[in-house]
């Protein structure tokens, strides 16, 4: 019973999609992280059959773009652009670590934030259209969530924090580091295994922003918290997409 009640906090703290009401506490909450791969296998699948759905329908390339440009945002409820905006807001502040976590704190969205959302969302609608979402592609999400909750049980998370705070706390940190350590590199071996020079492109691309977000959290933060790991997570879908893309035109051309 508590197998399934763990996932579905997973799923109601990550996803907007909609699961039976279920109260948390630390029993439910201490395997939460692990259970946050499947909301990416989830969104992955969700992301694949859209763009089948508008293969099969021949709709415009413009219109394919926008739904698989919003998917993301839709059925996660914006929680990770949330944090990625924050995160925006705080860097561009150059302040101190203490002041960066003020930042995050505020509920109010700041200009470089909208700046940074616009740029987000009129780059990532182009990689959209450009992209062929296969397979590959769509482990993309699964791997992102994987690391992001993995460096949670990692990472020192920054005084101040609260929801990342909360769930390090109550999880069985070694356990669940061991439980997404093991599908980290599972989703990598299969990556690279079955996604040729597509996959080994995309896992750079994440290992990439794995080495960024460790060191943007200890020196600008003094710590992860739930802003950084939206950050984080947003950041390694879009360059592993960008990837994929660079990787599919190239392929093309030659």
């Amino acid at each position: 019973m508590w197998v399934l009640e763990t996932v579905t906090v997973a799923f109601g703290m990550y996803s907007a999609l909609p699961v039976p009401r279920t109260e948390w506490n630390a029993k439910n909450m201490r395997y939460a992280l692990a259970a946050f791969p499947l909301v990416g296998a989830v969104l992955g699948l969700a992301w694949r059959s859209a763009y089948a759905l508008c293969v099969l329908l021949a709709a415009p390339e413009l219109l394919r773009g926008a739904l698989l440009c919003v998917l993301p945002a839709l059925l996660t409820g914006g929680i990770h652009l949330d944090g990625y905006a924050d995160t925006c807001d705080a860097l561009a502040s150059h302040a101190s670590p203490a002041r960066k976590q003020e930042i995050l704190r505020d509920p109010h969205c700041g200009a470089f934030a909208v700046i940074r959302l616009c740029v987000y969302f009129i780059v990532y609608f182009a990689l959209c259209c450009a992209a062929e979402p296969t397979a590959v592609c769509c482990a993309g999400f699964v791997l992102s969530r994987t690391l992001s909750g993995l460096l949670l049980t990692v990472l020192p998370v920054a005084e101040g924090s609260s929801m990342a705070k909360a769930f390090a706390d109550t999880a069985a940190k070694r356990r669940v580091c061991a439980l997404l350590g093991l599908l980290a590199a599972l989703t990598a071996a299969l990556l690279l295994r079955f996604g040729g020079v597509t996959g080994a492109a995309m896992l750079c691309a994440a290992l990439l922003m794995v080495w960024r977000y460790a060191r943007t959290a200890k020196r600008a933060f003094g710590g992860t918290s739930g802003d950084l790991a939206g950050w984080f997570l947003v950041k390694a879908e879009f360059w592993m997409l960008a990837a994929a893309v660079a990787v599919q035109y190239g392929e093309k051309l030659l």
